[in-house]
């Protein structure tokens, strides 16, 4: 594992700030709850659970880099498995944008939702 050994320290401080994020994230789900105009569960899923759900992904594989494995094989699987259910979850969210009819997405919606995590 000498080829990752030198991102060590990048995934390790990715890690941890998605992890504050996460957190940070539970906090205005908190406040945003206490809005009464903001209680649509179609808004939350559209909206909230892609941002908590890329957060975990990041906290995701970072644990995966870190852990010390003996074969990169095992490693490469896991990421195209991550990489693959990314992918699923990005349709899955273009979809909602779509269908929710509170808001109408703008071009930000769409990118920060759907594009950039598509590619990556």
């Amino acid at each position: 594992m000498k080829i990752l050994g030198e991102w060590e320290n990048f995934y390790v401080i990715v890690g941890s700030s998605a992890g504050a994020l996460i957190g940070l994230q539970f906090v205005v789900l908190t406040l945003v709850a206490e809005n009464p105009l903001a209680r649509s569960p179609a808004m939350g899923s559209t909206f909230g659970a892609p941002t908590i759900v890329h957060f975990s992904a990041v906290l995701l594989l970072s644990a995966i880099i870190s852990a010390p494995w003996h074969r990169i094989a095992v490693v490469v699987v896991l990421l195209g498995l991550i990489g693959l259910s990314g992918i699923t979850y990005s349709v899955i969210v273009a979809r909602r944008l779509r269908m929710q009819i509170e808001y109408k997405p703008v071009f930000e919606d769409w990118l920060f939702h759907v594009l950039l995590p598509f590619a990556a």
